[in-house]
């Protein structure tokens, strides 16, 4: 029996390469000669490079960046095999970096996000993929774009400073200074929302709450954004800010669109496609897969609803663990997952949950396992 293991990590308690070894052992329990793939995933958020470089191979590289709120900190991105740079902007402009007490987007900057960039570039890369979920920031990306060599200044000629709060002040663009490789470079971004860049379903509007903003922080948030906008239309002829997708990561959607030409795809997609797991599914016979939490939002773009659609197109069946199943979660089995089995087996408070995630997983893998051992025993008969 050859089994492909898949999952997304479980934030909190494991990421997704230690959640698929610890599915492994539960399934070597019932299943000794299995012959196993481990293959982490991620959707473009936190564990992006770790699901690329584990899943297609290649090196690690960390860098002193600079930080969502302007601290010197390490951040670490992949080259592939391949030599695609791969890049996790929450590496270096994270919303986990940035304790609660201190978050504050109209302060916090994507400038670590562009310098990971561009020590990908120094590394010969000629295509990036860049991971954009879990953002600390509401700039606009002018941070990215400064850290790459743009200028951003306001009417007195000043250049702007870090975060959502300067682009108020934005008068001028120049480009000029825009490091070139950046046009002979092919980018493609991981992105999983549609939101537009300003208005109701805009960043501040759905992410700000999350980054530290009240209500009157959004409006003023917003405004800063739609002024920005304004001026990129007018200066760059670009008319880009209601695109799906630009509103991702407080605007570095947007800005790695207007000032970078990339491309936004669906971070499972992007991901699926770049590590290998083709080859591996042609001969395998059954796939798991998991995430913390599954629920009726789990189809729209999450890994084990990405894993289980690719895994239908080689008639697999797909199990997926979980930590939670939530409201409508059964939605999932119209989209390419069999079956769910919860890694929790008795009530407890999520803080134990998640004490234990690692033994709750193994036993959930050997659980199901055991469930798929008797549907063998009795085809057999």
């Amino acid at each position: 029996m050859k089994i492909i293991i898949a999952p997304d990590s479980f934030k909190g308690s494991n990421s997704s390469i230690r959640a698929a070894s610890h599915m492994e052992a539960g399934v070597l329990k019932v299943f000794p000669d299995a012959e196993i793939v481990k293959i982490p995933i991620a959707d473009g958020g936190e564990g992006t490079v770790e699901a690329f470089i584990e899943g297609a191979g290649g090196d690690y590289y960390t860098i002193m960046v600079t930080g969502p709120m302007g601290e010197q900190r390490e951040a670490t991105y992949g080259v592939l095999k391949s030599g695609i740079g791969v890049i996790e902007m929450a590496a270096a402009s994270g919303l986990p970096l940035v304790p609660k007490d201190k978050r504050d987007p109209r302060v916090a900057t994507t400038y670590g996000t562009g310098e990971l960039m561009k020590a990908a570039m120094d590394r010969g890369c000629k295509k990036l993929i860049i991971g954009i979920g879990g953002s600390a920031t509401n700039d606009g990306g002018l941070g990215m774009a400064q850290a790459l060599g743009a200028s951003f200044k306001d009417k007195e000629g000043n250049e702007l400073g870090f975060g959502g709060a300067p682009v108020e002040q934005l008068a001028t663009i120049d480009l000029s200074g825009l490091d070139p490789r950046i046009q002979q470079t092919e980018i493609i971004v991981a992105c999983d929302v549609n939101n537009p860049l300003c208005g109701e379903r805009g960043a501040s509007a759905i992410y700000g709450p999350q980054k530290g903003a009240d209500p009157e922080m959004v409006a003023y948030l917003d405004g800063n954004l739609a002024h920005l906008a304004k001026v990129v239309k007018e200066q760059l002829n670009i008319d880009a800010d209601k695109l799906p997708g630009a509103g991702a990561a407080g605007g570095l959607g947007y800005a790695l669109m207007v000032f970078c030409g990339a491309q936004l795809k669906p971070g499972i997609e992007t991901v699926l496609e770049n590590v290998g797991v083709d080859e591996h599914l042609k001969d395998a016979d059954l796939v798991i897969t998991g995430e913390g939490k599954i629920d009726g939002q789990s189809i729209n773009g999450k890994v084990p609803v990405g894993v289980g659609k690719k895994a239908k197109e080689y008639g697999l069946p797909v199990l997926a663990i979980v930590g939670d199943i939530g409201d409508g979660a059964s939605a999932v089995y119209d989209h390419g997952v069999d079956g769910i089995m919860s890694t929790v087996n008795k009530a407890m408070p999520l803080a134990e949950a998640i004490e234990h995630s690692s033994e709750l997983m193994v036993d959930a893998a050997e659980r199901v396992m055991r469930i798929i051992s008797i549907g063998l025993t009795i085809r057999n008969k």
